[in-house]
């Protein structure tokens, strides 16, 4: 099998390098993301075919293992939030009332239960309206250089006010946010003891800071942590043979790191055009020519568990996403046995659920102060 990738991979790396070194990350904490195809790809298909393999204690490349990471407890960029943060962020993230018709929380799209999606390929918000694009898992997210496809936002504490006031979605505002919180009695207590000096604790700011809080402990350790910790028998050969095609045929390029992937934009459709191109990905954002059909490379980790795939939810199953990856990414029309190698590695990224973490809190009642929903 790899004598077929040392054909193809030649041109296939080398197109896919074009698309990977065209755009980098704007934060600093990407910095060094945009490795190139050169420094990503193993040294040779011969040596990563030599790597050592056998039944449990399955080993592969040394070299190329240290491109990735074992991923956090917890994605902090500053000081650790207390349990009193973490508590109101989890209670909100559950909290319908923050939706113009009270029927959508956080909890409705990116489901944590179902390893933070809802199965769609683009999620039903105010009336049932649809969005444009798929919505990704929130697990892991607080730890990616930047939120949403196009990297509109740079922190989820960013991110978390976004649906509740965009109209398709939660279709509500952050004065209408306020307004029904401060209407609970219980809700300004618990906000006054997560933001203790503050002389008005109640604030749409401080309702994103709480949730992202609660989201930088969103984390799913799986089997592949425990293979880059050291255990080899925690992957076993059919398993690491998928992890060799997929470093084989380029896919490390952008899916490497703690979460394989997550760190830098790219363009879909660097090889052969992405069928839908209604999307321009960044473009919308950035209005620059060089980011049409740019988006934030995905994070692999879970990726067993949330299809439909990509930004458009054009992919059903893992096989077809990882069909149409080589196909519109790296110029190869894989072979099924290749499909079904690599798709056996990913379903090693499916981590543990934090089934106490994301518990579903009792939230207060409403007052008769509280506003009622509207909108039908």
């Amino acid at each position: 099998m790899l004598e077929r990738f040392e054909l193809k991979v030649g041109v296939g790396i080398a197109l896919l390098a074009l698309s990977c070194s065209n755009k980098k990350p704007d934060s600093d904490k990407a910095a060094g993301a945009g490795t190139t195809a050169a420094a990503a790809a193993p040294e040779s298909a011969g040596q990563a075919a030599g790597a050592e393999q056998g039944g449990a204690n399955a080993k592969f490349n040394p070299r190329l293992l240290r491109r990735f990471k074992a991923v956090s407890g917890r994605f902090e960029t500053g000081p650790a939030p207390s349990e009193a943060e973490i508590k109101l962020g989890r209670m909100l993230y559950y909290e319908k009332r923050l939706s113009k018709n009270q029927d959508l929380s956080c909890n409705s799209c990116h489901d944590l239960s179902h390893y933070g999606v809802d199965g769609e390929a683009t999620s039903a918000g105010f009336k049932g309206q649809r969005g444009a694009r798929n919505s990704p898992t929130v697990y892991h997210a607080a730890g990616y250089f930047a939120q949403f496809w196009d990297g509109r936002a740079a922190s989820v504490e960013e991110q978390a006010k976004g649906p509740i006031a965009n109209p398709i979605e939660m279709a509500s505002s952050g004065d209408a946010a306020v307004r029904v919180l401060k209407s609970i009695p219980e809700y300004p207590k618990l906000f006054a003891t997560a933001f203790p000096g503050e002389a008005d604790p109640v604030t749409f700011d401080n309702v994103g800071r709480a949730i992202g809080a609660f989201e930088r402990g969103l984390s799913t350790p799986s089997r592949w942590d425990k293979y880059l910790s050291g255990d080899n028998s925690a992957l076993n050969a059919t398993e690491v043979e998928g992890l060799r095609v997929f470093t084989n045929i380029g896919c490390m390029v952008c899916h490497t790191g703690e979460f394989l992937g997550a760190n830098s934009y790219q363009k879909v459709g660097s090889v052969e055009p992405w069928p839908n191109q209604k999307d321009q990905g960044r473009f919308s954002v950035t209005k620059s020519e060089s980011d049409r059909m740019m988006f934030k490379v995905p994070s692999l980790r879970n990726i067993e568990k949330t299809a439909p795939y990509f930004h458009d939810g054009s992919a059903t199953t893992l096989e077809d996403a990882v069909r149409m990856m080589g196909k519109h990414q790296l110029g190869l029309e894989l072979s099924e046995a290749e499909v079904t190698s690599v798709v056996a590695w990913l379903k090693t990224l499916t981590g543990e659920i934090p089934r106490d973490y994301i518990a579903a809190p009792e939230l207060p009642n409403s007052t008769k102060d509280t506003p009622v929903p509207s909108g039908g």
